[in-house]
């Protein structure tokens, strides 16, 4: 396609036209291979806040989204939908074939793809953090000069929010306890001190900058997409630096399919392991007696419906309003143990693991387990490789949020909020949690490992809490607090598949959100009742495989479109300082050149004869005469 296929609304893949785009309009144009787009949409395309959901549908068609009835992409909802379902009801009525599979599945990447998922989430580490000192950090996520949507602390309170889940709550007394405890790494060695030391360092590389790498990789692509481009909320546009109007067809659709797939995954296993908590925490108050998946079945119906409820409600009186009181209460939750529990050894444990997180940060990354055999890969599987296609299922859900709310930052300021606020939230969050779990169990009077099962994770934590003063309200603002992240998880993820399944339409129908977080709901059922947390992790892993890809080709769009931009930024620079040179000498000439010019036009003019009045012949000298 050539610079001339730029239709009359400013966007590529129109109908072509043979009037030539206008030199004045080069500068704002980008990916002119495979075709020229401009670096702003037009203000006639671009979704605005302000825009009603008639003149959103309007724009994306536009744009060239293709809407359906209902206001979903069909090419998009329908496959999504068939897929999910599909996969829930064999999980509910042949849960012990869909066991089989996933557990099939498991065994092969940890086996044969483990390598790939740590180098490859390594990368996104250290991508990021070059991305965001290089010369492209001052690219700013919205039009040039638009200042910040939110204020600095707004921004990291939405970003500390971000930071906040089920999985802080499910793992934080139990995974470092594990590690010092029952089930170190294999090829760890010292004495219980070093071993407890290297646990809090693993649970921070776990917990750390790694996955908000790889949200920060999905979230700027989007941020610079939507906000800086005008494109709709939708994973397609992150690679249309790479693929260019073929994000419009089929590969785009098949990457918001992956997306939906990858998103809904990652909320079940979430899910799966809150209604786990939760009903560990019923019994650690009394209030059940023996659990089992009828009653866990029961648990996550019942907050399914609440989750629905907060979808009808609407974004703002639901997800909003429960946000505000979970992070109120895990405020509390955390200020209480921190206060009540081993004050003085919390804050030496979080400064000394911090030392041992950044003195192995490297051999941790990339630690494939070459050395400890299988015992290592069944560890990886548990762990390390778990964690990293959890946070690889949650990316498009949570990259979503984070670029939207970054209006207005530069890429640096956005590499450092997003890799930074969260990671400080979970190494203290870890350190309290986790280390009075150490402490009491090392130091106190222990009895929070099995003999048999060792650290049971969702029990744990209320065992924790007990011993505390005040424990049993501690212990039910921990359940609340599962319940409620249940439900905004349910809420907002239904929200994001339902933007993802609409074209990237910011105000999704109500219907098909209610439909989503529904199918959320049976894929727990359906995972729980298929094998509970290992299925819920191998169904994590393999849905994170396809995404990993996608995820890598981001990256490399991304850094299309900075570097491509950055060679336009210089023309544009260049040209203004040409411009005002020019300005500049027409301006002032006569003060800097012109008695120069004159004098020089004046002895020219003295020198030069007519024809009247030229010598005589005889009187000129010949040539080569002196």
């Amino acid at each position: 396609m050539t610079a001339s296929d730029d239709n009359g609304n400013g966007e590529a893949g129109g109908t072509p036209t043979s009037a030539p785009v206008d030199d004045a309009r080069r500068p704002h144009m980008l990916f002119e291979d495979p075709e020229p787009i401009r670096l702003h949409l037009p203000h006639d395309v671009s979704i605005t806040d302000d825009d009603s959901d008639e003149q959103i549908t309007a724009k994306l068609r536009a744009q060239g989204v293709r809407i359906g009835k209902g206001m979903v992409a069909p090419a998009v909802f329908w496959p999504s939908l068939i897929a999910i379902l599909g996969v829930a009801l064999l999980a509910i009525f042949l849960p012990d074939g869909t066991s089989t599979v996933l557990t099939s599945i498991n065994d092969w990447i940890v086996a044969d793809l483990g390598w790939y998922y740590m180098l490859v989430v390594g990368g996104f580490v250290i991508f990021s953090i070059v991305i965001g000192f290089s010369k492209f950090g001052k690219i700013t996520l919205g039009r040039d000069g638009e200042k910040p949507e939110f204020g600095v602390f707004s921004w990291f309170a939405m970003l500390f929010a971000a930071g906040m889940g089920i999985g802080l709550v499910f793992y934080g007394v139990g995974e470092p306890l594990t590690y010092a405890t029952s089930g170190p790494k294999p090829g760890w060695d010292g004495s219980e001190a070093d071993i407890s030391k290297l646990a809090m360092a693993q649970t921070f590389i776990h917990w750390g900058l790694h996955p908000w790498a790889i949200y920060a990789v999905i979230g700027l692509a989007l941020a610079y997409a939507i906000h800086r481009r005008g494109r709709p909320v939708s994973i397609r546009w992150a690679l249309e630096p790479l693929l260019g109007h073929r994000v419009k067809g089929w590969m785009g659709d098949i990457i918001d399919i992956l997306a939906i797939f990858g998103t809904v995954f990652g909320i079940a296993t979430s899910l799966g392991l809150g209604v786990q908590q939760i009903s560990s925490g019923l019994q650690a108050i009394g209030l059940v007696g023996e659990v089992d998946n009828t009653f866990l079945v029961i648990l996550i119906v019942v907050i399914t419906f609440l989750a629905t409820l907060s979808v009808i409600s609407g974004v703002g009186a639901g997800i909003k309003w429960l946000s505000n009181i979970n992070l109120s209460l895990a405020g509390l939750l955390l200020i209480a143990v921190l206060l009540l529990g081993p004050t003085l050894f919390l804050f030496q444990n979080l400064i000394e693991s911090l030392g041992v997180y950044l003195a192995n940060f490297f051999n941790m990354t990339f630690d494939v387990g070459a050395y400890t055999g299988e015992a290592g890969a069944e560890w990886a599987s548990s762990w390390t490789i778990f964690y990293w296609g959890w946070w690889i299922s949650w990316a498009p859900f949570v990259g979503v949020f984070i670029a939207r709310i970054s209006r207005g930052r530069t890429v640096r300021e956005f590499i450092a909020g997003v890799l930074l606020v969260p990671t400080v939230v979970g190494f203290i969050w870890f350190a309290a949690l986790g280390g009075t779990g150490i402490y009491k169990q090392l130091f106190g009077e222990g009895g929070l490992v099995d003999p048999e099962d060792g650290v049971v994770a969702e029990k744990v934590l209320f065992d924790v809490l007990s011993s505390l003063p005040m424990g049993s309200i501690l212990s039910v603002i921990a359940i609340i607090l599962v319940a409620i992240f249940f439900i905004t998880s349910s809420d907002s993820g239904s929200l994001v598949v339902d933007m993802l399944a609409s074209g990237g339409h910011p105000n999704p129908p109500v219907w098909s959100r209610v439909l989503f977080a529904a199918l959320e709901g049976a894929l727990a059922i359906g995972l729980l009742l298929a094998g509970g947390l290992g299925a819920l992790q191998a169904a994590s892993l393999a849905t994170a495989l396809p995404f990993s890809i996608i995820l890598i080709f981001i990256a490399i769009s991304m850094v299309r479109a900075f570097q491509i931009e950055s060679v336009r930024a210089r023309e544009i620079e260049t040209g203004q300082r040409f411009h005002e040179v020019g300005e500049h000498i027409a301006d002032d000439f006569d003060e800097y050149l012109g008695d120069k010019v004159d004098a020089r036009i004046d002895y020219r003019l003295s020198r030069t004869k007519g024809v009247l009045n030229r010598a005589p012949k005889e009187d000129r000298k010949p040539k080569g005469s002196r």
